[in-house]
């Protein structure tokens, strides 16, 4: 079998491609962004403020990360986060890395169909996770997040459906 990781853009699609690989190869699906929901709403901020929360307070990304490196180390897993391919990567565990994004725009309007809101507010919501994120992971890590090298297949989802971008995955796998 393989482990996988999906790392990506917020509503590059990296979750509908990860719940049809879960499915079309039985393999577990473990999405990282839940648990740092979860965080946040422990601390009852919303994803920005526990971002900003976040730039201040380490501890809570390296547990999440930590957290993220024990679950590769099982193997056999599709484990999707933001540093899941760079956490593979760093720590040489054998994994398909995946890598989707798209432009700003499309992601924005796939936000807004699964969660609601505007179009604008959630591409303002976008950058300023993006920003948020780049510095903590460089801070922290020595990771730029626009660094694709570490990859070993990067797909843009505009103009394709989950199925094709999990049938790219999956012809990969195969070779």
């Amino acid at each position: 079998m393989v482990t996988i990781t999906i790392s990506g853009t917020p509503g590059s699609g990296k979750s509908t491609v990860a719940k049809i690989l879960e499915k079309r190869l039985g393999l577990n699906y473990i999405y990282s962004g839940m648990i740092f929901r979860q965080l946040a709403e422990e601390h009852n901020m919303n994803l920005e403020e526990f971002g900003k929360y976040c730039e201040q307070n380490s501890e809570v990304d390296k547990k999440l990360d930590d957290r993220q490196l024990q679950i590769l180390k099982k193997g056999e897993i599709i484990l999707e986060g933001r540093l899941a391919g760079w956490i593979a990567y760093q720590n040489n565990i054998p994994a398909l890395k995946v890598s989707i994004d798209t432009d700003i725009d499309t992601r924005a309007s796939r936000i807004v169909n699964r969660e609601k809101g505007n179009v604008e507010s959630r591409k303002k919501e976008i950058i300023e996770r993006e920003r948020s994120e780049s510095l903590r992971y460089k801070n922290y890590y020595k990771i730029d997040l626009k660094d694709k090298s570490i990859y070993d297949i990067v797909i843009d989802s505009k103009d394709k459906t989950p199925n094709e971008i999990a049938d790219l995955i999956i012809v990969k796998i195969n070779r």
